[in-house]
């Protein structure tokens, strides 16, 4: 896993070379202009290591470092370990070459003026592997943020445990591991950044164990190595297997992000977590709560509305009515939806969690969207989110546009219907303000997933269903072209709703306008700040038992 750099002199003899080979596509990049760039080849984009000190220097507010308590850590042989080296020869060829007294440390810096507790490994000390010192700065690491109530960063680069310390280096998966259980229990944010390579016990224990997984562009991440994995099973292994983007892609990150961009994006995040920033003035009432002063549509108007392709998305929303937006990936299991998205959102000046279905702005996105449909792990994504929501108590918003579920094959062997389930239960008991708000099509079973809130808002020209019109005209009339019939009979638009008390207010729209997305995104915003204000000072226990009390009612 050693970074292989050829280099050349100013006539291909000069030791002190200004030049240096991408190890990606071997383009040679003058050395000043690498550095100016982060260590980011100019042509492929490749992502060169760093050591811990330019990580440390990357991230952080200057001269904001100070070096935590591990002075007296020692790096023992206790095995009296030798291959054709002595152990003790590698830490001293490792100390030698890097100046690190071993391939972890940890202490207390700033991001933004944003204090926060950091421990970073460097992969140039015997390969970042994780002995008993390693274990023990990420563990001080740990306690010194639960003990000052802090954020805590780790910084990943590892090839793994450390075989020279056997059984003990095995025991730091767990050490590590239950250091950062109590953070989660103390509402602690823990955030790893993972870089090129992470592999092994590491991976396998703290690495893995953030509320928030970021990686590095390219950067090669699992538990084996694939060379382990080729030679152990002799399988061939797929292109871009177990890079960043392959993890992303399979659900087990939140965001792969750009060297340069990673500061910004932490910045994001801990500002989104820190519950001491200004709110904004309040803004007038928006949403009409009074069935009488909401006009009746034709059902099969209002549907056919509601589904235009022109009408505004969750990340047409996140951009414009929301004022930051750091967007969270992936189930943690198996893949990531893309007819589902979420991630940090500030309103306001206060920080929520934003959740919605994404059908996509035209025909292509809405294919690679599966047009609005999640798929059991966009459903297991968004319980996700809502746990971590509710773990740093942050208001949960969510957005419904969805013609319902993805009814196939594979979402069914993969659990589609637990999966809702699931999230419908989960959600009704959790202790945070939740408003959803339906802005398009609210299909079944599929919308209800997200719809288990204290206030229900939805847009004028949106409709919220127990089935399609064509769904209920195929099964009760026999034949689908009597949607619009069906689409009456059900009931299903906004003022039939606020009249039956399924919703709490509607969002007022022009009957037959085009959406206007500086229009809506205004009025979503006031409706939404509204509601949050309205829910800020009402105790956790409070919400949930009203919460059961508003859907207890239905039907009795």
């Amino acid at each position: 896993m050693t970074e292989v750099i050829d280099t050349i002199g100013r006539q291909g003899t000069d030791q002190d070379s200004t030049w240096t080979k991408c190890p990606s596509c071997a383009e040679y990049q003058y050395k000043p202009q690498l550095e100016r760039n982060l260590r980011v080849c100019t042509r492929c984009g490749h992502h060169l290591r760093i050591d811990v000190h330019r990580r440390l220097a990357l991230l952080l507010d200057e001269n904001s470092w100070t070096p935590g308590g591990y002075d007296d850590i020692e790096t023992r042989d206790v095995l009296g370990f030798r291959d054709h080296k002595s152990y003790r020869q590698r830490l001293e060829q490792a100390r030698a070459k890097t100046g690190a007294h071993d391939a972890a440390v940890f202490g207390v810096g700033t991001v933004d003026g944003r204090e926060l507790v950091v421990a970073a490994m460097e992969f140039g000390f015997m390969g970042g592997s994780m002995g008993s010192a390693v274990g023990e700065v990420v563990t001080r690491a740990a306690e010194h943020a639960l003990a000052h109530r802090l954020p805590l960063l780790l910084c990943c680069a590892s090839g793994g445990a450390r075989m020279q310390e056997g059984s003990l280096s095995l025991m730091q998966m767990a050490k590590t591991s239950q250091a950062i259980a109590r953070l989660h229990e103390a509402g602690l944010l823990v955030v790893c950044l993972l870089t090129d390579p992470t592999f092994g016990g590491v991976t396998a224990s703290f690495a893995m164990l953030g509320d928030v997984l970021v990686a590095e562009p390219g950067a090669l991440i699992g538990f084996a190595g694939p060379g382990v994995i080729s030679q152990t099973i002799g399988e061939d292994l797929p292109p871009g297997f177990q890079t960043a983007e392959f993890l992303l892609a399979h659900g087990l990150i939140d965001a792969v992000v750009p060297r340069a961009q990673l500061r910004t994006q932490l910045a994001k995040v801990l500002v989104a977590h820190a519950p001491d920033a200004p709110l904004g003035p309040v803004l007038p009432p928006v949403a009409v709560t009074d069935p009488a002063l909401v006009s009746p549509r034709a059902a099969g108007t209002v549907v056919k509305i509601a589904r235009d392709q022109a009408r505004p998305t969750t990340l047409s929303f996140a951009a414009v009515a929301f004022d930051t937006f750091a967007e969270l990936r992936g189930d943690r299991m198996f893949a990531d939806s893309s007819a589902l998205v979420g991630g940090l959102a500030t309103l306001g000046g206060r920080a929520v969690m934003l959740i919605g279905h994404e059908k996509g702005s035209d025909t292509r996105e809405s294919i690679a969207r599966n047009f609005g449909m999640p798929e059991p792990e966009g459903y297991r994504k968004a319980l996700r989110l809502m746990r971590h929501a509710a773990k740093f108590g942050l208001p949960i918003v969510t957005l419904i546009d969805t013609p319902g579920a993805y009814p196939g094959v594979g979402a069914e062997e993969r659990g589609q219907a637990g999966a809702i389930a699931r999230a419908i239960m989960e959600s009704s008991r959790l202790g945070v303000p939740i408003v959803t708000v339906v802005t398009g099509e609210g299909g079944s079973g599929g919308a209800l997933a997200l719809g288990v809130a204290d206030i229900v808002l939805m847009f004028e020209n949106a409709y919220y269903s127990v089935i399609s019109p064509e769904g209920c005209a195929a099964i009760l009339w026999g034949d689908r072209a009597a949607a619009t019939t069906a689409a009456e009979a059900l009931k299903l638009t906004a003022a039939d709703l606020l009249s039956l008390g399924v919703v709490d207010g509607v969002i007022p729209e022009d009957a037959e306008g085009g959406p206007d997305i500086v229009r809506m995104a205004g009025d979503l915003r006031a409706a939404l700040s509204n509601a949050l204000t309205a829910l800020s000072t009402v105790p956790g226990p409070d919400l949930i038992e009203a919460r059961y009390r508003k859907f207890r009612k239905f039907g009795s």
